[in-house]
């Protein structure tokens, strides 16, 4: 690498890994050249290491990595990619000969995929087929239609509630099983008939796409947009991943290189992205109406890129740079994407029916002491102002206790007739950008700390009712159907 590259960029972190290599006294189990490179690039666990053993050389060492970044506009771990790339390629060119000819359909169907040009249609055609057709139509149409509908709603709920009414004199306690709010009636149905396929089929989905190699390509072709709100293409990866689950997205920026791209990416996930069932819930209650559908999927995008963008110009850090090894496209793998969706939805589940369950024990204990009533009413009069009926504040307030169980709340609100076409688009819209969920919120305090945590999930609140009242303002006075 010495020989063939001389520029001050080699120069400059070769000083200044040397100088830090100089400093470094105890053993690491690495080489002080490793760490050094491990410093430079701003490792954390490293950092504590060298701050635990060392902390005498710890302020030198920061004074030699500020003087090396100085010199460049790029962050270095994106320079020591770079020279790294340089020094394969001059190794490659030396005992590799590339026979000149067509390229092979993958590689050139991969780079379909990451044109903006050809990549753009292509993303609407994977979203189109896996998440509206398949997800949306098929899971959370013909599939939860005839868990909720048939399976619960005809045998099993009248079933087990005429059992409660014979064995259980006590209204009250018969409530907590089978009444509006029951374990069995509300938590069991909706973690079962609801949310289970709705996940199940958003993670075959995503399986595919990750089987395939698709992931990268599509950080490559939303990477300069994603400039353009403060994050880098890498940014795509947690953001997919709170497709699935929100709280294990957040939990997953840490991966991201700079606190404002972690503290950006946690922001855009507790307010625009919704996690799977709500996802799915939100795809069956808008199937058939392309319009509103169109309507709510602008809308949040919209938000997305505009308080992403607007986040970016107000925070203060370096500017994200990006770069990933692209792995060759593939064919899915069936093994693969079924162990994968097993594992996925064993885990999801196994969290979700405790919480469900946890949730209607809270319902029906509120409702018992007057506190869920007390909720509601504080939750009627800004439900009001957004055009929705008074009956859509308990959605809101199953949302808290999990995005899901709102969307499955705002479910049987519109299957009761309580909503009309554009009553259900701000709904829907209102919910997608709600509050995060108590987990979710945990993990944000966690990630961010409490005044990081906390200023997110007030600024939400208040953005979330603000933008559903705008967008009912331009509906009803545009006079849209919907």
């Amino acid at each position: 690498m010495k020989e063939d590259y001389k520029g001050p960029v080699e120069y400059s972190i070769e000083i200044a890994v040397e100088t830090i290599e100089i400093l470094l006294k105890d053993d690491y189990g690495l080489s002080r050249r490793a760490i050094a490179l491990l410093l430079l690039q701003d490792d954390r666990e490293i950092r504590e290491m060298v701050k635990r053993k060392e902390p005498g050389a710890l302020g030198k060492i920061d004074d030699i990595l500020n003087e090396a970044k100085s010199h460049y506009i790029n962050p270095i771990t994106y320079e020591l990619a770079l020279e790294r790339q340089n020094a394969v390629k001059a190794i490659t060119a030396r005992v590799v000969k590339v026979k000149k000819g067509n390229a092979p359909f993958r590689e050139k169907l991969s780079r379909l995929t990451m044109n903006p040009l050809t990549g753009l249609p292509i993303l609407f055609f994977v979203l189109y087929w896996g998440l509206y057709k398949f997800v949306g139509q098929f899971g959370a149409g013909t599939v939860v239609n005839f868990l909720e509908g048939t399976i619960f709603e005809k045998y099993l709920n009248p079933f087990i509630t005429g059992i409660f009414t014979k064995i259980v004199p006590w209204e009250v306690l018969r409530d907590l099983f089978v009444g509006e709010y029951g374990l069995i009636t509300l938590g069991f149905r909706y973690a079962v008939a609801l949310i289970l396929p709705l996940v199940t089929f958003f993670f075959i989905v995503f399986s595919i796409i990750e089987d395939t190699g698709y992931l990268p390509r599509l950080a490559m072709l939303i990477d300069r947009v994603f400039k353009k709100i403060g994050l880098s293409g890498r940014a795509v990866i947690p953001m997919v991943l709170g497709l699935g689950c929100d709280t294990m997205a957040t939990m997953v920026t840490r991966t991201l290189p700079t606190k404002r791209e972690r503290i950006i990416s946690t922001m855009l996930l507790a307010l625009a992205v919704p996690c799977s069932a709500q996802l799915g819930v939100i795809l069956a209650l808008l199937e058939g109406k392309p319009r509103a559908m169109f309507i709510w999927a602008g809308t949040v995008v919209l938000i997305f890129l505009f308080v992403g963008y607007l986040t970016a110009k107000l925070l203060p850090g370096e500017r994200p740079s990006f770069y990933m090894e692209i792995p060759p496209l593939r064919l899915p793998k069936l093994s693969n994407v079924l162990t994968k969706t097993y594992v996925r939805v064993k885990w999801y589940f196994k969290e979700v029916l405790p919480l469900f369950l946890t949730a209607s024990v809270l319902i029906w204990f509120g409702q018992l002491t007057g506190l869920f009533n007390i909720f509601i009413n504080i939750l009627k009069k800004p439900v009001k102002l957004i055009g929705l009926p008074p009956e859509a504040a308990s959605v809101f307030l199953f949302g808290f206790f999990r995005r899901d169980y709102g969307a499955a709340g705002l479910y049987d609100l519109t299957k009761r007739g309580y909503l009309d076409g554009v009553e259900l688009v701000v709904a829907c819209v209102a919910l997608t950008l709600f509050l995060p969920c108590i987990a979710q919120f945990l993990m944000n305090v966690r990630e961010r700390g409490w005044k990081m945590g906390f200023g997110i999930s007030a600024f939400i609140l208040f953005f979330s009712f603000s933008a559903a009242y705008i967008l009912n303002f331009i509906l009803t006075k545009t006079g849209v159907a919907l």
